[in-house]
């Protein structure tokens, strides 16, 4: 029944999401946002949607360690095994200019939440509001640089934005159901804003059942709510940023993949971090303080050192990344176990 509720809880995220994300896009487009503005808020944050609600839910049922581990998870997934899962398909190209503007938000977003777990262990509203906030300033930031006209290479923001319009053209062009794309417009805001609605409200019940099958199976496997939340639940909600950077990659569109990965952690951080400690205020682990945050922290600078030592992470750099990957599990699964 754990294993259902944990399936059938991720399915619902994933759909959910999507239905949600693309009903909003379209609604907010067809009230005359902006395509570029659609695609820094509402695209931006709705893609991050499965990983809040999950956070969220774990915090309000007092598991901190699925609702942080969750965060701190999906960041190391995202580095160690999509990026390095991407660049043994194709090798990442990387701007130098995106790179020293983005990969700095991102390497900068870690430390601060290294800092908060080394000297206050917890995420309180004080933290959420500066978190959300920093947040904001940081897609304003995009959004200035995005609309001028001697900007050097696009903000990871809108890469994010971008890659999830990549998938919906991927899904479009093979046949898939024609649901509203954020690039398409209709004759009424009435059905994209039903079809949003009904994807949160799905999205809230995934989270509810992945949440519960999470604590479920920790404790009827003997293991720490943390390292489920660490692995499992990090991964699952990580899944539409593999396929939107494997599909990224498959189509050689490198900068689009990387951009993804470093907007989804800054968003992970800042946002899912935020919103979490505003809505249901939440400590951190004290196993997360010790190892799992400096794990993130490695990661983001390994990635940055590849990246920046020849502009691209290659096939040999994707297979020490994965390699990583597997190594953190085989540490993690028996330091966090009971």
């Amino acid at each position: 029944m754990d294993y259902l509720l944990l399936t059938v809880g991720l399915i619902l995220l994933i759909a959910g999401g999507e239905l949600l994300v693309r009903g909003a896009a379209t609604s907010a487009e067809r009230l005359g946002m902006s395509p570029l503005l659609v695609g820094l808020t509402v695209v931006g944050f709705g893609t991050s949607t499965p990983e809040l609600v999950t956070s969220v839910e774990a915090s309000l049922l007092g598991s901190p360690g699925i609702a942080v581990g969750n965060i701190v998870g999906s960041n190391i997934a995202n580095i160690l095994l999509i990026a390095g899962i991407a660049a043994l398909i194709s090798p990442l190209s990387v701007s130098g200019h995106a790179l020293a503007r983005d990969g700095v938000v991102m390497l900068i977003a870690a430390l601060g939440l290294v800092g908060l777990g080394l000297m206050m262990s917890q995420l309180d509203r004080a933290v959420g509001a500066v978190l959300v906030a920093s947040l904001i300033c940081y897609v304003w930031y995009a959004y200035i640089k995005e609309r001028s006209s001697d900007h050097e290479g696009h903000t990871a923001a809108f890469d994010r934005g971008e890659a999830h319009e990549l998938v919906v053209r991927t899904h479009s062009a093979a046949g898939g159901p024609g649901l509203p794309s954020v690039r398409r417009t209709i004759t009424a805001v009435g059905v994209p804003l039903a079809i949003a609605l009904g994807g949160l409200a799905i999205v809230i019940l995934g989270g509810r059942l992945m949440v519960e099958g999470a604590i479920g199976l920790a404790r009827n496997l003997g293991l720490s709510e943390t390292l489920i939340g660490l692995t499992i639940v990090a991964v699952g909600t990580s899944l539409p940023e593999l396929a939107t950077c494997v599909i990224a990659a498959l189509r050689r569109q490198s900068e689009i993949a990387i951009g993804n990965i470093l907007g989804s952690n800054i968003y992970n951080v800042l946002g899912i971090g935020g919103a979490t400690a505003l809505l249901a205020p939440t400590v951190i682990p004290p196993e997360i303080v010790r190892f799992d945050l400096f794990v993130m922290l490695a990661a983001s600078v390994a990635l940055l050192f590849f990246a920046r030592s020849g502009m691209r992470i290659g096939r040999t750099e994707g297979g020490v990344l994965v390699g990583s990957y597997a190594l953190y599990i085989a540490a993690s699964w028996p330091a966090t176990t009971p």
